[in-house]
């Protein structure tokens, strides 16, 4: 979409400004987006991004600036104010109520009366019902949101949103998590949404979708504007934008450095997660990258949690350097030197309301320090070198982690379990909404891993990462390993064809 003379934009942010503990993250930026425009934020992780669109939806108040919505020039928004003038985010984080069901989430806080006491569940389950046959979702509405998996956490956000018809819905990288045919499914809700009129401000470091559905594609680097694109004929050059956001072309990335791998550090033997489940067996060498794929759904995210002690298994050995060794807990898979890097990090790997500090020591602390008092002074020195050598941006070690990016918020949990002392690393979805420079450090690091001798199982929905960085991938499918692909062999269309079953005949 051209930016036609005549068409005011529905919301217009003019010279906003941010900081955070004396750190700058928005630097006299001016954005705006028009009725039906698809407008593509961009920018590695900590450039801005979601400070901006929080600026924007009330839940921070810019130092300076102005945001002028249909006309009208506001200093800051409150949340309830933002909502009101019909501005809707879709955050990245799940902030979903876990007990309550689909149908309690889509409406919470604005339901629909029978009368002044009473709410009409009805009215409000068939207006999902409708608006999920609209989109093409299937969700079990009467489950609640916990019991369903990362991808419907997902959609439920989307509906919850779209059922209130917005002026301005802002999408926090909603695919992140999705397989190539659920994305596609929010790629075409989000073309007709804006076909609605409603102008639709999108986050995402999935660059070739960017291109695919945005008419304008801004770039913001360091909390300051490098460019703005139009891409009315879906021509911009992915290699212009990853220019402009990390100042380096795209192929310097996922390179994998070399290492000699061992003996094995894990085995798995006969692992079976419920009495009906299929038993699973393999190995993860030391100096090894054992790559997870499948479809999601597919059962990787709940093997990884049964060895790291998250859930409980029904029966099956583990053992550690030719040990047998017994998980119940996370407790006893951090004795044996298993760390886990889950993929929601906000909820299970961090404490927001905690410095950067006190997150990275928190499991390790006991084997560093040996007095029977705590002393916080002596935490610069034990993390410092953590801090410096994950290039974790802060102002400081005591920084609260809930004003770090989402990047640096990945590389404090990392740096818990560096901290730790891990010989085994889980990571599940380790760059799920990382930018690709951010990445390219993550990388580095696991690849410096390996080289210590480390075994690191990944769990990725990402091919690219799957078939540079692995060793060996393992396919799962339907709770099964459906194969096990060596290096050579390695191909996303050989773990495509294994993960969906397609015969090479067909």
């Amino acid at each position: 979409m051209n930016k036609v003379a005549g068409i005011k934009p529905i919301v217009e942010m003019r010279n906003i400004v941010k900081t955070f503990s004396g750190v700058k993250a928005l630097s006299n930026i001016t954005f705006d987006v028009l009725p039906g425009e698809i407008h593509c934020l961009v920018g590695e992780n900590g450039a801005g991004k979601s400070t901006l669109m929080k600026v924007l939806s009330g839940a921070y108040s810019p130092d300076s600036g102005e945001i002028i919505f249909e006309g009208i020039a506001y200093k800051n928004l409150t949340p309830e104010l933002s909502q009101r003038l019909g501005i809707n985010i879709i955050y990245q984080e799940n902030l979903l109520a876990p007990t309550m069901n689909v149908v309690e989430n889509v409406f919470i806080g604005s339901e629909i009366k029978k009368n002044k006491i009473f709410n009409d569940f009805d009215a409000m389950k068939k207006a999902v019902v409708t608006e999920m046959n609209n989109l093409g979702i299937n969700i079990n509405i009467e489950k609640p949101i916990e019991k369903l998996s990362v991808a419907d956490q997902q959609f439920v956000k989307i509906l919850k949103a779209i059922i209130k018809r917005p002026k301005v819905l802002i999408m926090d990288e909603p695919t992140s998590m999705f397989n190539v045919e659920d994305a596609k499914k929010v790629l075409r809700l989000v073309k007709r949404i804006s076909d609605m009129g409603i102008g639709i401000i999108y986050i995402s470091h999935f660059l070739s979708e960017v291109v695919e559905i945005a008419d304008r594609i801004t770039v913001i680097r360091d909390g300051a504007v490098v460019n703005s694109y139009d891409n009315s004929k879906r021509d911009t050059k992915l290699s212009v934008i990853t220019k402009d956001m990390v100042g380096r072309p795209v192929d310097v990335f996922y390179n994998k450095q070399q290492n000699e791998i061992g003996d094995p550090l894990l085995v798995v033997e006969n692992l079976k997660l419920k009495q009906a489940s299929e038993p699973l067996s393999f190995e993860v060498r030391k100096g090894e990258i054992l790559g997870i794929a499948g479809m999601v759904g597919s059962g990787r995210t709940e093997i990884v949690r049964a060895i790291s002690g998250a859930d409980k298994f029904y029966s099956g050995n583990i053992y550690i350097n030719n040990e047998k060794v017994n998980i119940s807990n996370p407790c006893d898979a951090i004795d044996v030197g298993i760390a886990h890097i889950t993929e929601d990090r906000q909820k299970l790997g961090l404490y927001l309301n905690g410095s950067i500090s006190e997150n990275i020591v928190i499991i390790g602390l006991g084997r560093k320090l040996k007095n029977f008092f705590v002393r916080p002074k002596k935490f610069p020195e034990l993390v410092n070198p953590i801090l410096k050598g994950l290039n974790i941006k802060a102002a400081s070690h005591n920084m609260e982690v809930r004003y770090l990016s989402g990047g640096n918020q990945q590389k404090v949990v990392l740096g818990k379990w560096l901290f730790q002392g891990a010989d085994l690393f889980i990571f599940d979805e380790p760059t799920r909404g990382i930018d690709v420079n951010s990445k390219n450090e993550f990388y580095n690091i696991m690849s410096s891993l390996t080289k210590q001798g480390k075994g690191i199982i990944m769990v990725s929905s990402d091919m690219p990462e799957l078939v540079s960085m692995s060793d060996r991938v393992m396919v799962i499918r339907k709770g099964s390993i459906a194969g096990i692909i060596q290096k050579e062999e390695i191909s996303e269309n050989n773990i495509i064809k294994k993960a969906l079953e397609v015969d090479d005949n067909e």
